[in-house]
């Protein structure tokens, strides 16, 4: 394994690729290595001796679970509590170890083999837990992308009833209804997490006797907060996409290969979305993230505010070669992807901004006053007079928002809290029947107050 030091707050999209061990069916058929890390002190990986690509990270077959998530996601998870929204997403063709690698398999055992999924929840609230001048408030999410619908994985409902909309509003795409549970700790979030898996769409192919026939996003959201007032929220994004297919080699039918068109067309639009980025870095071209929905969920990931770690997986064998070339240029476009990551401020820094603005509209309020006093200075038709009048207005519109912003995030926090401390009373209940029940209504109420804030500001932008 070879790595680059990653900058401390990485602008562009970070990029590692893991060369999974051959397997033994592969064995078997004869098949033999093309890929090789020519200089085991670079992270540059050679195909056929004659294609050379230089990434962040490469790990050869013999690196270890720990040695990935140690290498290249430690580092960029710590940057999370600082404010900053972060996502981690794997990409390859199908077979090639996406799903081990994340971790969004986990069944419950502690042990070398567990992905990023578990020690990032693990490392994640031990450092909240050591924290001792914010409490941060900590809610899940687990949406799944099948065949372009997007399905709630932690809703009760049947399969039809999970069905959410993505919506955008000022902050960015949202899902209106979406269920965001309160977590305590890592076993809490990992509970979750496998009920949620255990809803996914999976079938068998002749490449992978649990391929995944969707793409999954597993999402904590991250309050911290002091006195009552939400300093940062930031959100983590755990991606885990479905791999590209070759309907010759999956051998796929019927419903087999509808989902293969399916999953290649998101993947596709994916791959534009890259290609443009890399491509209009000094411009501002036309992004075309409404081709998928499977884009518009990575929308901030890719080209916003995110910093973002693609992980590429995959297979060492010739049988495979087209598929790990693919991969490899598709993972070389994503380097020359420039992220904006900022600090999400939570509600001390937009009191700082309201308080800005007061001060910004007072001032200008002065001036124009001082300018109406004086008509020899400036009469109401001059440019100058109009001028501080679109100011002031600007800064009122400014000033509002910011104010209503402001109170939606207190309401947040509120809830979020009492919600926490319902549901950790309901852990005590012996009987299981109630303890869901009774979720089912603390969740509910979440959900029906966090969907009336955002049909409100909806409507607040459109007037």
């Amino acid at each position: 394994m070879s790595t680059h030091s990653i900058a401390s707050v990485p602008e562009t999209v970070q990029v590692a690729v893991r060369i999974r061990p051959l397997l033994p069916s592969e064995i078997r058929m004869g098949c033999h290595t093309v890929t090789e890390q020519t200089d085991p002190d670079e992270p540059r990986i050679c195909v056929r001796s004659s294609e050379q690509f230089t990434y962040n990270h490469v790990f050869n077959p013999s690196s270890g679970q720990r040695e990935v998530y140690e290498r290249s996601v430690k580092s960029i998870v710590e940057k999370l509590l600082e404010g900053f929204n972060v996502t981690i997403l794997a990409y390859g063709q199908t077979g090639s170890g996406k799903t081990y690698t994340m971790g969004t398999s986990f069944d419950g055992k502690y042990d070398d083999s567990q992905g990023i999924i578990p020690r990032t929840m693990m490392d994640l609230f031990d450092k909240i837990e050591e924290c001792e001048e914010f409490r941060s408030v900590v809610t899940c999410s687990f949406v799944e992308l099948y065949q372009e619908n997007v399905y709630d994985l932690l809703s009760y409902r049947n399969r039809f009833e999970k069905m959410v909309g993505i919506r955008e509003d000022t902050s960015g795409v949202i899902i209106p209804g979406l269920t965001e549970v309160p977590v305590n700790n890592a076993e809490e979030a990992l509970r979750w997490m496998i009920q949620g898996a255990s809803a996914r769409a999976v079938a068998p192919t002749s490449m992978n006797k649990d391929s995944n026939r969707s793409h999954t996003m597993f999402t904590l959201t991250v309050r911290k907060i002091k006195h009552h007032q939400i300093v940062t929220m930031s959100k983590l994004h755990l991606v885990d996409l479905a791999g590209s297919e070759r309907s010759k080699k999956t051998r796929a039918v019927g419903d087999r290969l509808r989902e293969s068109i399916q999953i290649n067309k998101g993947l596709l639009a994916l791959g534009n979305v890259i290609a443009a980025l890399g491509s209009n870095q000094n411009t501002k071209g036309y992004i075309s993230y409404r081709d998928s929905k499977l884009t518009r969920l990575l929308q901030n990931s890719l080209g916003g505010n995110s910093i973002t770690l693609m992980i590429a997986c995959v297979s060492p064998a010739d049988y495979n070669v087209d598929e790990t070339l693919s991969t490899l240029r598709y993972a070389d476009r994503a380097l020359r992807i420039r992220n904006k990551p900022t600090i999400n401020g939570g509600e001390v820094s937009i009191r700082e901004e309201i308080e800005r603005l007061k001060q910004e509209n007072q001032d200008l309020r002065k001036a124009l006053d001082q300018a109406q006093s004086t008509p020899t200075v400036v009469s109401k038709n001059d440019r100058s007079f109009r001028k501080l009048q679109e100011q002031i207005r600007t800064t009122n519109a400014k000033l509002q928002s910011a104010v209503k912003k402001s109170t939606h995030l207190e309401l947040r926090a509120s809830l979020a809290e009492g919600a926490l401390d319902k549901i950790s009373s309901l852990l005590t209940l012996g009987d299981s029947e109630k303890f869901k029940q009774r979720t089912d209504e603390v969740l509910g109420r979440f959900r029906k107050e966090s969907l009336s804030w955002n049909v409100s500001d909806q409507k607040s932008n459109k007037v």
